[in-house]
Order: C-alpha cells, then sequence, then structure tokens
C-alpha cells in the first residue's frame, strides 16, 4: 500500500442503547501517535479514556458524527449508525483513499472505498481511536442528559437496558430521549407488559 494514502478507522457507539443519538467518529492518525496505546475502547478505564482521547485528538484528524433518536425510529438503528458513519467520514477535513469499518456493514452510495473488519477496534489502530473519540463523546452527551433523570440511572447505565432502567421506564414513563422504535419502549408505549 502506498505511504502516502490516507487511512481513516471508523467506529459507532450507542448502537445498543435504548436512548439518545447513535455516534461515531472517523479517525485519520497522524504518523507521529504512539499505536500502543490504543485499544478498544470499552477495555479501558473511563478517566484514561478522557486522557487518551485529547491525545488522539491532537495527533490525529477527526470528526464526530450522530443519527438522531427521530433517525433512528425513522430508519431503524443499523440504518442510522451508517448515516451517522457517514456524516463522520463526511466531515473530515481530508478525505481518506481507504476506510476501514469495525463490523461488517459501511456506509453504502459514497465515493469512499470501505474495507469492513470484524472486531477491528481491537486489531487497528485507527478503529480503536475512532471507538475511544466516539465513546468519549457519547459518554460526555449522557453524562450531561443524565442529571435530569436521576430515577433511570443513566449516569451508570448510559442508557443500556439494565433492569433499574426498565423500571424506571414502567414507572416514571418513556421520556423524549428513549427510542421509541426499540421493543421495550414500543411495547410500553402500546400498553404490553413485556
Amino acid at each position: 500500500m502506498n505511504k502516502n494514502k490516507l487511512i481513516a478507522g471508523v467506529d459507532e457507539v450507542g448502537r445498543g442503547s435504548w436512548i439518545g443519538p447513535v455516534f461515531s467518529a472517523a479517525v485519520i492518525l497522524k504518523k507521529n501517535i504512539n499505536k500502543n496505546l490504543l485499544k478498544d475502547s470499552k477495555k479501558i478505564p473511563s478517566e484514561e479514556r478522557k486522557k487518551l482521547a485529547n491525545y488522539i485528538k491532537k495527533n490525529s484528524i477527526y470528526s464526530v458524527g450522530k443519527a438522531s433518536i427521530k433517525e433512528i425510529d425513522k430508519l431503524n438503528i443499523l440504518q442510522a449508525t451508517l448515516l451517522s458513519m457517514k456524516r463522520a467520514i463526511n466531515n473530515l477535513k481530508h478525505k481518506p483513499n481507504i476506510i476501514l469499518v469495525d463490523g461488517v456493514h459501511a456506509p453504502k452510495n459514497t465515493s469512499y472505498h470501505f474495507k469492513t473488519i470484524i472486531r477491528g477496534d481491537e486489531k487497528i489502530p485507527a478503529i480503536s481511536a475512532a471507538s475511544i473519540i466516539a465513546k468519549v463523546a457519547r459518554d460526555r452527551y449522557i453524562t450531561r442528559l443524565a442529571k435530569n433523570y436521576i430515577s433511570y440511572g443513566w449516569h451508570t447505565n448510559f442508557g443500556y437496558g439494565t433492569k433499574k432502567h426498565l423500571g424506571a421506564i414502567y414507572k416514571f414513563g418513556v421520556t423524549n430521549h428513549h427510542r421509541k422504535s426499540f421493543k421495550p419502549m414500543h411495547n410500553i408505549l402500546l400498553g404490553k407488559k413485556k
């Protein structure tokens, strides 16, 4: 591969959560970055992840893209995730020659060349970097949101389907921040118990 080719890594965060937008990041690493520091964001403690995100931002070209709750409910979570990826890629200051995407799905109908990599966030430093940037961005968003919804436990579950979260939905209702097309909220809104 030509050394001058720009390679971007792309990953998403929050696909399985019951609340908020889905976030994606696209990252082109600069040559001087220490790739040994980069690994799957889920395997890095929160405070370390924040510091690492700042380090990546200083040593990369990066962008974050989101797809809203409305888009998730209208398109479905997979299509909304791909839309958030496309937005992150399109917002990059430089156009990459190849885009490495974590998982098996990549955005369609673009002029970019994609390669999907299963468990790419563990294998490819640029994808690891994207997972870290996206996770820190989403965690920051949810942490702010959680302050007004303490009963739902979002400050600890980040909107994922825990027992406490489900119990709070039954007790306090479905909020504007919930993805209403997801089964628990969909069923509750239809008046079903499960």
